[in-house]
């Protein structure tokens, strides 16, 4: 069976296995997503709901976080982990977004990654769930799933990027890629594959193994 054809048959099944498609940080604005994403780097996405309501509260926008006091922010995103780095990361991201863009977060990869603490995988969430563009989002879940239905053979983000936006339909990938993070955390998980229950065993190089 041919990769696009193994990766329309995913997305059929997992769109199956999950209507609803959508992203488990919480937002209001693209701003808030931005910020949450960098927040939720080696920390859950539970966690990082705790934290921003009272982070939004307090800066709500790119033009007040630019203006915070470091200290402060620390305060409040100190429980999600690596809080130094991070907190300096939103106030310098904040302050380019603010001097550059006018207060608008970026609608292209090419300025989303110059913000700091921006990759290509916050990049391509901010392009599909907010300006509804084509993206693939490469977390660890979309990487293993795709290497084990042989899609790709790389754990190489942008590797993965490139080869599945070649084989995604663009109006599937990003959708496609929040519902690889569920099934990645349901089914296809880092210490055991349960293939027995899974939907795409009928097709999947690994489970076939």
């Amino acid at each position: 069976m041919r990769k696009k054809d193994i990766t329309l048959l995913a997305v059929e099944r997992l769109k199956q296995l999950y209507p609803d498609a959508i992203c488990s940080l919480r937002y209001s604005d693209p701003f808030q997503l931005l910020i949450a994403t960098r927040l939720s780097a080696q920390c859950t996405d539970a966690r990082v709901n705790m934290v921003t309501p009272a982070l939004f509260r307090e800066f709500p926008t790119a033009e007040k976080m630019a203006a915070a006091d470091i200290e402060r922010i620390e305060e409040l995103i100190k429980s999600c982990g690596l809080y130094k780095t991070k907190a300096k990361d939103l106030i310098e991201a904040s302050k380019r977004i603010t001097s550059v863009y006018g207060g608008k977060v970026p609608d292209n990869i090419d300025d989303l990654t110059t913000l700091q603490g921006i990759g290509r995988k916050t990049a391509n969430l901010i392009m599909g769930d907010i300006y509804k563009k084509p993206a693939v989002v490469c977390d660890t879940h979309l990487i293993r799933l795709c290497n084990r239905l042989g899609l790709v053979n790389t754990k190489d983000p942008l590797k993965v990027e490139i080869a599945m936006k070649k084989l995604l339909p663009g109006e599937e990938s990003s959708d496609f890629c929040h519902r690889a993070v569920l099934f990645g955390r349901d089914i296809c998980t880092a210490r055991h594959t349960y293939c027995e229950k899974c939907p795409l065993n009928d097709f999947c190089v690994s489970a076939k193994k």
